[in-house]
């Protein structure tokens, strides 16, 4: 009789014993971060696909559905920023991308977001330069968003394949100074020392013949910009 006894409580032990880490496992898996991966469906797969599609990355559908040409477009976009090339759009590929969770999806959030991208193309690509020409690569930012022949959006400007050498290198991912975080600043708030230009290259280092026959607007340190 005890022996029975012993072993319906030794029963009760492991069964209440394995309920408590059931019990306990379950907030875990609560805290895992959503990602966008190989057969996710969904609004937000649409707006990687629209992102990519428009950028170049992506040739497929726009259908919604994270398949193998959704996986290769986003591997393609993260070899191309500098990215963890995996696949996935997680946290920073989508940032990159300018696609924010709903937590961050106030216009206040979207400002701030806006304002360090923009710093950090200033410093990446015109650390160094008088601040009026900092200014100025600020606004050939802002000015390429408001032209119908680039992306509407300053990620999408910035990440637009090849569109910024400090992408391409690296640089993009420096921590901005003050200066270059004001000189974002004064930029969007409309100062524009470029005259309307959408492009701006060095003329000591240019190769590109067709950069060359872009009329110019002004010269600022070593950049000509132009439009």
């Amino acid at each position: 009789m005890i022996k029975k006894i012993c072993i319906s409580l030794l029963i009760i032990i492991l069964l209440t014993t394995g309920c408590f880490i059931i019990i306990t496992n379950v907030p875990e898996e609560n805290n895992v971060e959503a990602l966008s991966k190989y057969g996710s469906r969904g609004s937000e797969v649409t707006q990687i696909q629209t992102k990519l599609k428009r950028w170049g990355y992506y040739k497929g559908n726009i259908d919604g559905i994270y398949g193998s040409q959704t996986v290769e477009a986003v591997k393609y976009f993260q070899r191309k920023n500098n990215l963890a090339v995996d696949g996935i759009a997680g946290k920073n590929t989508l940032e990159a991308m300018g696609i924010f969770n709903s937590s961050s999806n106030s216009s206040s959030s979207s400002n701030s977001s806006d304002l360090n991208l923009l710093s950090r193309v200033i410093y990446g690509e015109a650390r160094g330069e008088p601040y009026t020409g900092q200014v100025a690569v600020g606004a050939v930012v802002l000015n390429r968003v408001r032209s119908s022949s680039f992306p509407n959006t300053i990620s999408g400007v910035v990440y637009q394949s090849g569109a910024f050498d400090a992408v391409r290198d690296g640089q993009i991912n420096l921590t901005p100074n003050s200066t270059a975080k004001k000189a974002a600043q004064d930029a969007l708030n409309g100062w524009d020392p470029s005259y309307g230009a959408i492009y701006y290259f060095n003329p000591a280092t240019a190769t590109n013949k067709w950069i060359w026959s872009r009329p110019a607007t002004v010269t600022i340190g070593n950049h000509r910009f132009c439009k």
